[in-house]
């Protein structure tokens, strides 16, 4: 656990990977992703490498792990996103990265990884003894293993760039039920119920293809072992979706051109530099063939109106320049979509300019982005209107955007993740585009939610986002076989979730924005608009989601994503987590307002015997009338069916524990149970309690704190109540107190001191105690009279334990209680104390 009470930093000089750094929630309009941009120097890089490296041994792996950073690019408010390869041995282990948030001093904010690496080699976490020693030798040479892919995939093919082998430590992944799922019928099951594990590891080359056959563009991502030359996996890597300008699509527009040399140009040098024409521009590739297309010369015009508006007809003049205006039109509105609304320059971040070259090929009914040239072509087949509508260009050069960021590789139910990237990225251009293309935000419509419907000669698309299965091929829900279909269609279950996320869905059953999924209040679950949907989905693809995140762990980081920019608990967070459970992904959770929730809690008390006992709860929110039964010691009291329960307390009732459970009206009928509430009922001589608000519901009164010390977090629940010192939590150098003074009466005969402690601690695998909560009793000068306790990161554990102490030494005298906590300079240690008493007789 990790308390933000403030922005943490922490330098890379000292911080490990694992210690969880926080990232402050953004208070109003969420931060972009802003210029400038300078990435890290050699030496910055060096440290941060270093950093990380150093964190080895402390996670459990030994000295033959690393890292290799592949990837920068800038973050919000100044920050620098790196991406690192895991490696061991030097060699990249295949889908295991880390991603590292730091500032521009170089300070870690957070980090987040997909570990696969963890049982190689010798250190403790690796519970695979055949991975202790493991060869990285190959057997089988490089182009073996390449002819071995072109056989199989295009054996007369012509490659259009040089096919490559990189050799990699490729992890054997299985998917194993999760702990409670182990007999769930196949049918029931949700994404949440499996988890991945590595069963162990095969060196293997990775072989890139990217060949043409008979037409056909064969791009072939696979894996082959480089010690038998066995392919151990492959897949298809091509990402495709099968002035005033007079455009096809969006009618008349503005189109941004050049005018040198007497006449104009598609050329936009203020979108991006440097690249292949030193700027943003639409080139005619003047049918060059798609196994080896060049982008041509960029579009000239002696006047500044182009087009005609009308499908290609295979001549030239203003017919052929149409398909260039829609072309220029969706790439000067995904540039200014993606930098006005998230600040993200270009495709890479880092404002490099792109180019779409149309008219490729003869007869070509396609678009695609290529990631080596990282630009667009188009095609002019005869199946489409023509393929160069908003939401396909906006769809092709979103894949730019997560070759630049995450990298997801594109198989199985990553792959289908990064296709949704595309598929929603083209529906938000087309939003943006369609409602003039200028502000900061995304419209809340504008788009059809289907892609690929402007291009249809019969109106039907290629998907639709809100009801994937129309098609007949894609899932509307997460289902255990869902990584073995095409991304195209593994990418379904999620363009749903999107459009649940933004638009909402519907509690009709016959309704095809209707889930069966949404079992909590309001069954239609409500959307939060395009804009922050997109934001939410933006920031989890660029700095949270690896090259192998699947739904399970999409869902982990959007949620992440949603309380850092709206923070923890927002209806925005709520959303995001109901749009999953919508397709299978987790479970469903009730909307604000909506959920049943305690707002008063019964309280623990103490009563002498004879008196009445009372407990009472206040409910805030769900569907009224409320019904209640009480427990006692777990056991429902009969009659006992009110919001408050009172009896006279016995002495027999001493100890017992009471709560209630709650149930409303709602369709789905909610239950909740309060926390539980303890009786004690005295028998004995009079007793007084010397402490003043020892539960600390009224702040800081009658104590004397540190700054931020009294009060009460998201993630720490109070002993009882709902406030209490929190002491430490900061994962750097600190040193915070809690004190008050109290007077024990000379005539005293028995004085004990409690309270309840709870302590968390990132730090492991320590016999150091780095971090320490010492308690002591002090004289009226601020002498120590006597150290009671002293607890550190040793003595972490789950819940709360109660502590005591005599008193009685220090009668008739005035003394002040001290609680001092310190910290080393990373990986925090929270100390937190609650239902502070000092009880005298």
């Amino acid at each position: 656990m990790q308390r933000s009470k403030t922005m943490l930093a922490v330098s890379i000089a000292t911080a490990a990977l694992s210690g969880g750094f926080a990232v402050a929630a953004t208070s109003g309009a969420p931060a972009l992703m802003a210029a400038p941009f300078t990435k890290a120097s050699p030496q910055e890089s060096a440290a941060l490498l270093a950093t990380l490296n150093a964190s080895n041994e402390r996670e459990g792996l030994d000295r033959d792990h690393g890292y290799l950073l592949t990837k920068e690019h800038p973050g919000e408010g100044g920050t620098r996103i790196a991406r690192l390869q895991h490696t061991y041995k030097g060699i990249p282990v295949y889908g295991s990265d880390s991603i590292v948030v730091s500032d521009a001093r170089g300070n870690i904010l957070n980090s987040t990884a997909s570990e696969r690496r963890t049982s190689l080699g010798s250190g403790r976490v690796n519970t695979l003894t055949g991975s202790r020693s493991f060869d990285v030798a190959p057997v089988t040479p490089s182009q073996a293993a390449i002819d071995t892919v072109v056989r199989a995939s295009a054996p007369r093919g012509l490659h259009r760039n040089a096919p490559s082998a990189e050799l990699v430590i490729y992890p054997i992944v299985q998917r194993v039920r999760a702990a409670g799922a182990e007999t769930k019928p196949e049918a029931q099951l949700n994404a949440l119920d499996l988890e991945e594990k590595v069963t162990g590891y095969e060196l293997a080359w990775l072989v890139k293809t990217r060949m043409a056959d008979g037409g056909k563009l064969v791009f072939r991502d696979a894996i082959v072992s480089a010690k038998d030359g066995r392919t151990l996996a492959q897949w298809n890597a091509l990402q495709t979706v099968v002035g005033v300008g007079h455009s096809l699509y969006s009618g008349d527009v503005p189109i941004q051109t050049t005018f040198a040399g007497g006449v104009y140009k598609m050329f936009d040098p203020g979108r991006g530099t440097g690249g292949y024409f030193g700027g943003m521009a639409v080139s005619d590739a003047a049918h060059s063939p798609v196994s080896s297309p060049n982008p041509g010369t960029i579009f000239s015009n002696p006047g500044n109106v182009w087009g005609d508006g009308k499908p290609y007809d295979g001549s030239g003049g203003a017919n052929g320049q149409t398909a260039a205006v829609d072309a220029l039109w969706g790439l000067m509105n995904t540039y200014d979509a993606v930098k006005n609304t998230q600040g993200w320059l270009s495709l890479d971040g880092q404002n490099t300019a792109t180019y779409i070259a149309v008219h490729v090929d003869s007869n070509y009914d396609n678009a695609f982005y290529d990631a080596a040239c990282k630009c667009m072509y188009l095609g002019d087949g005869s199946a489409f209107n023509g393929v160069g509508s908003l939401d396909i260009i906006g769809h092709e050069l979103g894949h730019g955007i997560t070759d630049a960021s995450s990298g997801m590789n594109f198989t199985g139910e990553t792959g289908g993740l990064n296709e949704s990237f595309s598929d929603i990225n083209g529906e938000m251009i087309e939003a943006y585009a369609k409602n003039g293309g200028t502000g900061n935000a995304i419209p809340v419509s504008g788009n059809d939610w289907m892609i690929g419907k402007d291009i249809s000669k019969t109106g039907t698309p290629l998907r639709w986002m809100w009801k994937p299965s129309k098609d007949g091929l894609s899932k509307d829900a997460w289902a255990s076989n869902l990584n073995q279909l095409d991304p195209h269609y593994s990418s379904g279950p999620n363009n749903r979730m999107f459009y649940f996320l933004a638009q909402g869905s519907n509690a009709m059953a016959g309704s095809e924005m209707y889930s069966a999924y949404l079992t909590q209040a309001p069954r239609n679950m409500t959307g939060i608009g395009n804009d922050k949907a997109y934001r939410i989905w933006f920031r989890a693809n660029t700095t949270k989601f690896t090259s192998s995140t699947n739904y399970a762990n999409a869902r982990a980081r959007m949620i992440e994503s949603a309380n850092e920019l709206y923070g923890a608990g927002s209806k925005e967070a709520v959303a995001v987590s109901r749009a999953y459970a919508a397709i299978n992904v987790g479970a469903d959770v009730a909307e604000a307002g909506t959920a049943l929730a305690i707002s008063t809690q019964p309280q623990s008390t103490s009563v002498r015997i004879g008196t009445t006992a009372s407990f009472t709860v206040g409910v805030g929110s769900g569907v009224a009338p409320y019904k209640y039964q009480w427990l006692r010691n777990g056991s429902p009291i009969a009659g006992a069916t009110q919001a408050s329960y009172s009896f006279t307390a016995q002495g027999i009732d001493s100890g017992s524990v009471f709560a209630v459970k709650v149930t409303d009206s709602a369709t789905v009928p909610q239950t909740v149970q309060s926390n539980n509430a303890v009786l004690v009922v005295d028998t004995g001589p009079e007793q007084l309690d010397l402490i003043k608000n020892g539960s600390f519901e009224s702040g800081a009164a009658s104590w004397t704190a540190s700054a931020n010390v009294i009060g009460s977090w998201p993630q720490q629940a109070a002993y009882e109540g709902s406030k209490y010192a929190y002491l430490g939590g900061n994962g750097s150098t600190s040193t915070e107190t809690l004190t008050q003074a109290v007077t024990i009466p000379a005539n005293t005969a028995a004085a004990t001191l409690s309270f309840a402690l709870h302590i968390d601690s990132a730090e492991t695998g320590s016999t150091t105690a780095y971090d320490k909560l010492v308690l002591r009793v002090k004289n009226s000068a601020g002498a120590v009279l006597g150290t009671l306790a002293t607890y550190s990161n040793l003595n972490k554990g789950t819940g709360y334990t109660l502590k005591s102490f005599s008193m009685l030494p220090y009668k008739g005298q005035t003394v002040t209680l001290s609680f001092t906590a310190t910290e080393d300079s990373s990986l925090q240690t929270s100390f937190v104390v609650d239902k502070v008493r000092l009880i005298i007789q």
